[in-house]
């Protein structure tokens, strides 16, 4: 089982962790974890382009010049794709690009992902986080503390306002609870911190 160290807040360590194998010690798949970016990225799409059929244009309701006999070709609308302030052919519509993934797959995802970050050394646990108030200050600290210059995801286990507060105005730095937890937000972070506790509900749902 992978052991990682535990610290304080201001970056002394106090002890040792294991982490359940099944959820931080699994094989990573790049494929599936590529996967899950896509998926998040694609829900996220508004989707709200849109172009004018030739029944959508104004106008073009009689015909131009008669069938047969003006030495001109055929002609039933002004609105044609083939004229200028005709419609559009084959153009977007507003549409979903949203997919789903099966449980398992986005699951294992994560795992990937988290796997990933121990595996390199970037899982750093934290035996509690919050603060008195929120002050970005702390946060600043706290990074500061553990020589971290990166960006960084803060997970803990459930919503605590000051911390989300406190690194809000931070460049790169984001605070969620567990049940939040994404494999976007993991990769797109350098460094993750993490309390104990997190760590305990993540095992409990993933593991």
């Amino acid at each position: 089982m992978p052991k990682v160290a535990v610290y304080t807040v201001a970056g002394q360590q106090i002890g040792d962790i294991e982490l359940n194998e099944s959820v931080f010690g699994v094989e990573v798949n790049e494929g599936l974890v590529h996967q899950a970016v896509v998926m998040q990225l694609a829900a996220q799409r508004l989707g709200t382009h849109a172009t004018k059929t030739r029944g959508l244009v104004r106008g073009g309701g009689r015909k131009p010049w008669k069938q047969k006999g003006t030495g001109r070709a055929r002609s039933g609308s002004t609105r044609s794709p083939l004229w200028v302030g005709g419609g559009t052919v084959f153009g977007p519509s507003p549409r979903s690009y949203a997919f789903r993934m099966p449980r398992k797959q986005r699951r294992l995802a994560i795992k990937c992902a988290l796997t990933d970050k121990v595996n390199n050394g970037n899982f750093i646990v934290l035996e509690s986080l919050d603060f008195a108030a929120p002050k970005t200050k702390e946060v600043v600290k706290m990074m500061s503390d553990f020589n971290v210059n990166e960006k960084a995801l803060i997970v803990t286990a459930d919503v605590v306002e000051n911390v989300e507060k406190s690194s809000r105005n931070i460049p790169g730095v984001k605070a969620i609870s567990s049940c939040g937890l994404n494999v976007y937000d993991i990769l797109n972070h350098s460094k993750l911190f993490i309390t104990k506790d997190a760590i305990t509900r993540i095992e409990e749902v993933l593991a």
